[in-house]
């Protein structure tokens, strides 16, 4: 299922990751052999083969998914020099956050590369013309709130758990495992962007700030609903919806 949604000016994200290449099982049974009623040999066990899944091509065809080498290929020309040294990503570092490269329908084999610059608050998206491996159109838009990213995801988890608010999500953490909450004990935190309602009075700001609310899945598969809080990335500051 995809997780992204066409955006009004044409924006298109499909999943994070590039589809791997899997080679098709091949199962073969073995019949046993016929007996008589003087000699009953034993059936031969039926057989099945598992070959390992061939090798990834280096490149798609038409609209064929992108391969991996074509995701890394797209992503290293969409990231500029200028991108590098004036955007900034979810932990404020050089760079713009990474979201999500998918095939561009409408151009042939074409790759969408889409980044979040936190500097400026825009989303980032770079068309790479995969043969040339040079970049066929750029655009930016702010207000634009494509799905978060695990590193975003993961930011989010940390202020949560550092911001006063975090204390009922502890709560219900410890409740839910018998353990007190540790960042390092492998919690999984799945995020979803939050854009402000008419009659918010917690988090207005989200959707001009990249905003985000939390489900967190423990090691031991509980999952623990913390919806009523907001993360905003942006500020990195926490908010109660009111």
């Amino acid at each position: 299922m995809d997780r992204y949604r066409k955006w009004g000016w044409g924006l298109g994200l499909a999943t994070v990751s590039a589809v791997s290449a899997f080679g098709l099982a091949s199962w073969q049974a073995h019949a046993a052999p016929t007996t008589s009623p003087t000699s009953a040999a034993p059936a031969e066990q039926a057989r099945v083969s598992d070959p390992s899944p061939l090798p990834e091509a280096a490149t798609g065809t038409g609209s064929d998914p992108l391969t991996g080498t074509e995701v890394d290929k797209a992503r290293a020309a969409a990231l500029t020099p200028q991108l590098a040294a004036n955007a900034r990503d979810v932990t404020g570092k050089a760079g713009p956050e990474y979201l999500a490269t998918e095939l561009d329908e409408d151009g042939g084999r074409q790759a969408e590369v889409y980044f979040y610059d936190y500097q400026t608050e825009r989303l980032v998206k770079q068309v790479v013309d995969l043969k040339s491996g040079k970049i066929a159109k750029s655009f930016t838009a702010a207000g634009m709130q494509p799905p978060a990213s695990p590193q975003e995801a993961k930011v989010a988890l940390d202020l949560l758990a550092a911001d006063p608010l975090g204390a009922d999500f502890k709560t219900a953490y410890q409740k839910a495992t018998g353990k007190a909450f540790d960042a390092a004990a492998g919690a999984e935190p799945i995020a979803h962007i939050y854009t402000a309602k008419p009659a918010d009075r917690g988090a207005s700001q989200c959707g001009k700030d990249r905003c985000v609310q939390l489900i967190v899945k423990s090691a031991d598969g509980h999952y623990i609903n913390v919806t009523d809080v907001v993360v905003d990335l942006s500020g990195r500051k926490v908010a109660r919806l009111k």
